[in-house]
């Protein structure tokens, strides 16, 4: 039975994506900004519900820009868990653009693509950060770079943080985790890392009992001098505290 029930949840997330793409392609070019966003927020949250998986916010989601959300990254469902708490703009590395239906997805969705390893190109998009923050948008990014197995965070990486430091936006901390809805124990059925294949995480969290994903976000932080890996550090251990708590 779980397993029909697995494939009837991909059934509908299938078809919940292609309702996004034909949205895409037909409707967002007549709708602004804001609009979109809205539309993106609700379909995060439908297609969690396809998953059956529940979305509790703890804390206080930014009413409005200029602010960096940098949270822990532990599943493929990350940014669609984020989007349904409060839509933003995610950095991302540039392989998800040529991603099939998901890299039409998250382009709609305002993602800046970064081709990692390359120096010049994270200074390109640093200076694009920054415009957007100056501009009162809400950025989002994964500082430790990819996803971690949920049970420790991987070393933060601060070079992102240099677009708040440059526009003197805050930086808010967000934790995330995924728990079972019936017992409040930690689930790592969406968990995306090592040697675990994407498919075979899919697999697992439509296989899943009914799951819970919790977006807890901290209190807005200002640089107040420090240099950013000084804040990265402390940014990091305000995260491991939302996410455990």
């Amino acid at each position: 039975m779980r397993q029909l029930c697995a494939c009837w949840r991909l059934l509908r997330v299938l078809g919940h994506i292609g309702i996004g793409l034909w949205t895409v392609a037909l409707r967002f070019p007549r709708l602004s900004p804001d609009q979109q966003g809205v539309h993106v927020q609700a379909w995060s949250m439908a297609l969690l519900g396809h998953l059956g998986i529940a979305l509790q916010v703890r804390g206080q989601p930014p009413l409005a820009g200029p602010v960096l959300l940098v949270a822990n990254h532990l599943s493929w469902l990350d940014i669609t868990v984020m989007h349904a708490a409060r839509h933003c703009r995610f950095v991302s590395k540039s392989d998800v653009q040529g991603w099939p239906l998901i890299g039409a997805l998250a382009t709609a969705a305002g993602t800046l693509y970064l081709e990692r390893g390359t120096r010049r190109d994270a200074m390109r998009v640093v200076h694009q950060m920054a415009d957007a923050l100056r501009a009162r948008e809400v950025l989002a990014v994964f500082p430790e770079g990819t996803t971690g197995d949920g049970r420790s965070l991987l070393p933060f990486h601060a070079n992102l943080l240099q677009a708040a430091v440059s526009a003197d936006a805050p930086v808010l901390p967000v934790g995330l985790r995924f728990v079972d809805r019936a017992s409040g124990a930690v689930s790592h059925a969406p968990s995306y890392a090592g040697d675990e294949t994407l498919l075979g995480s899919i697999w697992r969290t439509a296989c899943a009992p009914p799951l819970m994903a919790v977006v807890h976000y901290g209190t807005p932080q200002h640089a107040q001098g420090r240099d950013r890996r000084a804040w990265s550090a402390h940014l990091q251990r305000m995260v491991d505290g939302l996410r455990q708590g």
